[in-house]
């Protein structure tokens, strides 16, 4: 078998932040030359065995996934950009920049050698099938495919495939400044899927009423398939996924391990009794916990401690009943009190935590533009709360908001019972009963689920994000998103989205984003905590296995190159 891996890497310059082993098998183990077997802790369920739908888009399915889906290339730790030639034949091409000259046009080809897992050769219909599931349902291509980021898939006007090489043509007088990434870690697909499969299941792609039904296969059936470096041989999606090499996979890097399970924990407090055991080796949680970092500092282990890529932050349903009307949401944002959450669960730890004041950029980013210190939302300032309820009509009745006589709420608080959510949520409770504003908080093990059914009032959850931004807008508020959990709708904000996403370079695109946030934010539909401390520990007797903050694969994002220290 031909094996090869070529590097192409550049600068992220000018790119902003945004918008988831032992010896022996087991883990742990005395150290005898056995099965070298890992097991990774995933810290949360994933709803789906597919990254493309609403209840995909986790980063915990993205991890379960890791080693098994091919993508084109990924942002690296240090945040520079390297195309995957073990998956291409060359770098995209950028045929044409400039919609005035014709259509935006660029294309991708697939190395010479790769192949899916049971022979099969990648092709561009592989990207082309991908693109058509990423889409909206508007598009025409899939009925019932619901996507949860179908910015770049919506703009492509045609694709022609000839073998390898699938070239995309933009419809005219639309651009994609983050093109390079329709099928690259980082996209709505995390990579791309095989299309032949659906003929061997009886789906005929270009029939929409058919391709969506190949679409819920795909996220309904634990795959078989693979396209990378590991396959999943056993698992579900309750408890584990176990994955073995794949004996068809055409990187230069073979897999050094024998087996990587995964099992799902939810239960944080298990963590450290489970490493020192040697039960598992080691875990990149998608949330902060203070007393687990406290304790991983006295032990033998790999630990690392940065600002990551999610960005906590709080949205209204606004398709509620009182919590459609924005002064009541004013209200709730104004009573809410980030810094004290922030503190409670970062202080002693992370002490300098940052409060995000931009929902799609970091105040390290060329772009930032401070959206929130003019307003009172996120202050905890209970007064000012008070006064934007007493304008409006309401009236408190002893501790208890009413309006026209009637109690407001109680509403749903919602959120994964993880320590640093469960104190968060504490907190919040806490800050709207100084206002009147009853609440019963109800944690959930399944968050793409409760999202994606809307089945919240008020929720607490992390947006993972990557370099690219142009899209996030129309991703989180567009009112046509399937990720814009909370119903919201807003014409202006949908004019700044599609303008940010389709704009001919990135400049012209963070203008456009940073008018979707000043638009956004009087309608009190979102409001940011921070960018989380994210941590990350291993055993030491792990080699080439480090945080990748810059992806939601985390630390798996170079799981092919997994191994044990000699």
């Amino acid at each position: 078998m031909h094996k090869r891996r070529k590097t192409l890497a550049f600068a992220a310059a000018g790119l902003s932040a945004l918008m988831a082993l032992t010896a022996c098998s087991g883990g742990g183990g005395d150290g005898a030359e056995e099965e070298k077997e890992v097991t990774w802790v995933i810290n949360s369920l994933p709803a789906a065995w597919g990254a493309i739908s609403s209840a995909g888009g986790s980063v915990y399915v993205i991890q379960m996934l890791s080693g098994v889906i091919p993508f084109t290339g990924q942002y690296q730790p240090d945040a520079t950009y390297e195309y995957n030639m073990d998956v291409l034949a060359e770098e995209p091409e950028l045929i044409n920049d400039n919609p005035d000259e014709g259509p935006f046009e660029f294309s991708f080809t697939l190395a010479e050698d790769a192949v899916w897992s049971d022979g099969t050769p990648m092709t561009g219909e592989d990207l082309r099938v991908t693109m058509m599931m990423s889409a909206s349902p508007d598009e025409g291509y899939c009925t019932t495919c619901d996507s949860r980021g179908t910015t770049g898939a919506d703009m492509v006007d045609t694709v022609e495939v000839d073998g390898k090489t699938a070239t995309f043509k933009l419809k005219e007088g639309l651009a994609n400044p983050e093109w390079k990434g329709m099928f690259d870690a980082h996209s709505v697909a995390g990579g791309f899927y095989p299309a032949h499969l659906a003929e061997e299941q009886g789906f005929d792609v270009e029939d929409p009423d058919q391709l969506g039904e190949y679409f819920t296969w795909l996220h309904e059936t634990r795959p078989e398939w693979s396209g990378g470096p590991y396959k999943i041989v056993d698992g579900d999606l309750k408890n584990q996924v176990v994955k073995e090499p794949n004996p068809e996979w055409f990187g230069e890097t073979q897999p050094a391990l024998d087996r990587i399970v995964m099992p799902y924990n939810t239960d944080e407090g298990t963590f450290i009794p489970a490493f020192q055991n040697g039960e598992i080796d080691g875990a990149n949680p998608a949330q902060y916990s203070a007393d687990i970092v406290t304790q991983l500092q006295d032990m033998e282990a790999t630990l690392s401690i940065a600002e990551g890529n999610i960005w906590e932050h709080v949205d209204i349903n606004v398709d509620n009943e009182w919590l459609s009307d924005v002064e009541l949401r004013k209200a709730v944002f104004t009573a809410i009190n980030r810094d004290e959450i922030a503190s409670r669960n970062f202080g002693s730890t992370y002490p300098d935590y940052e409060l995000k004041n931009n929902h799609i950029f970091s105040s390290q980013s060329e772009y930032f533009e401070d959206h929130l210190s003019d307003t009172t939302q996120g202050d905890g300032d209970i007064e000012a709360a008070k006064k934007i309820l007493e304008d409006a009509g309401y009236e408190l009745d002893g501790d208890t908001l009413t309006l026209d006589g009637e109690e407001v709420g109680p509403f749903r608080l919602r959120s994964t019972d993880t320590v640093t959510r469960s104190n968060s949520l504490q907190l919040i409770q806490a800050q709207l009963d100084e206002i009147g504003v009853k609440t019963t908080i109800e944690m959930t093990d399944d968050l793409g689920t409760m999202l994606g059914e809307q089945d919240f009032d008020i929720v607490q959850f992390g947006w993972s994000g990557s370099q690219y931004f142009a899209s996030n807008a129309e991703q989180f508020w567009h009112s046509e998103s399937e990720s814009n959990f909370g119903g919201f709708s807003n014409e202006d904000v949908d004019k700044a989205a599609e303008a940010s996403a389709t704009a001919s370079g990135l400049d012209e695109a963070a203008k456009h984003a940073n008018t979707a946030v000043e638009t956004i934010v009087p309608e009190a539909y979102v409001l940011p905590i921070m960018a989380e401390p994210n941590y990350f520990f291993a055993s030491e007797r792990l080699a080439n296995v480090e945080d990748n903050l810059q992806s939601s694969y985390r630390a798996t994002y170079n799981i092919g190159e997994w191994d044990i220290a000699e």
